[in-house]
């Protein structure tokens, strides 16, 4: 695998990240570390965490992602050197005000503790992508589709975040800076913010792209390509729904496979436990093993040659997982399965967006 340059920082990942949003959950700290040693071991050398993991977030497990990760940094000499660590600012509270309060706003001083916070946890003096989890403002986000004004609530300006982010850029205890989970208004905001006034620009944006939720192309991908902002893809397989686990039993089952929509009711009340979700997953499932494929073949080699994606976010919770997800990036698809999945594209539109 190629290191590809995030935007325009000079920043050089790998196409391929590993996401930890389950370690300290459904995944032990043993078993984390040896999903890291393996990762690393066959070239993947690009970590995303945040501050606010586990998922499901409890505040029980706040920050014990970052922590399990800062464990394995400070056992493994050298290591430290040779990846590149991004993790995120949680936002406003969304229901855990165990992080900073249900009245926080995102503001300077809130950017630059939450980071102190990740800097000692992680056991690092830097952290190479800092991005800020989602907006401060009322926007549409996580399932919700269309704006509402009657939201509107106070928060930190958009100058006010990047005049954070530069305050730890200055310090030497950021190299560069990432959004998540924005719209097109937000991106460009924050790049022509930031080329105004002197402040980081962003590099990448890290939202969710795959089969069942391409919103992604409704706009932001034209936004970040003339923008030169790169796309961190994170759940290319859908929560889970596109590996075909789901396929015969449903989410809500007591029985193995016993994936994150199975384990936490909480979780299929979310875009992902939408009917039409599994509904959708179920047509690109079968479409893939006509095709002599794997559904996760498929789903991975959809984001894995996208133009549109710099590098695709893996979240796993075994070493057999993740050697799958890292075999899938031999996997090429043909001119005619690509025509095939935007057909089914066409009927179905984006159901887990």
């Amino acid at each position: 695998m190629k290191p590809v340059v995030l935007g325009r920082s000079g920043l050089r990942v790998s196409p391929i990240c590993l996401g930890t949003m389950t370690f300290g959950e459904q995944v032990a700290e043993a078993d984390a570390h040896a999903i890291l040693d393996r990762a690393l071991e066959r070239g993947v050398a690009f970590i995303d965490t945040a501050e606010m993991y586990a998922v499901p977030a409890r505040a029980e497990t706040y920050g014990a992602t970052e922590t399990i990760i800062g464990r394995w940094l400070a056992s493994r000499p050298g290591v430290r050197q040779r990846v590149v660590l991004a993790t995120k600012v949680a936002g406003p509270a969304r229901g855990m005000p165990w992080i900073r309060g249900e009245q926080a706003g995102l503001t300077k001083a809130e950017i630059i503790a939450a980071c102190e916070g990740s800097l000692r946890r992680l056991q690092t003096d830097v952290i190479d992508l800092y991005q800020i989890h989602w907006p401060a403002r009322n926007v549409p986000m996580f399932g919700a589709l269309t704006f509402d004004p009657s939201k509107e609530r106070p928060c930190a300006s958009i100058r006010e975040q990047l005049e954070a982010l530069d305050t730890l850029v200055r310090a030497g205890k950021v190299r560069a800076v990432g959004l998540s989970n924005e719209t097109p208004y937000g991106v460009h905001e924050f790049v022509r913010l930031a080329e105004q006034y002197g402040l980081p620009r962003v590099a990448s944006v890290q939202n969710p792209y795959c089969l069942i939720n391409r919103s992604y192309e409704n706009g932001l991908d034209e936004t970040c390509y003339r923008l030169e902002v790169s796309l961190l893809a994170y759940s290319p397989l859908g929560f889970g729904l596109l590996t075909g686990k789901y396929d015969a039993t449903g989410l809500a089952h007591d029985g193995p496979p016993q994936g994150r929509l199975a384990l936490f009711e909480s979780m299929r009340k979310q875009r992902w436990g939408r009917p039409e979700a599994l509904a959708a997953a179920r047509r690109y499932n079968a479409l893939a093993r006509a095709y002599g494929l794997t559904p996760v073949q498929l789903a991975l080699a959809f984001c894995y040659r996208n133009w549109r994606v710099a590098s695709t976010i893996i979240g796993v919770t075994s070493l057999a997982q993740l050697d799958a997800c890292l075999d899938a990036w031999d996997v090429s698809l043909t001119p005619e399965l690509w025509q095939a999945v935007d057909r089914i594209r066409w009927e179905i539109r984006d159901p887990a967006q």
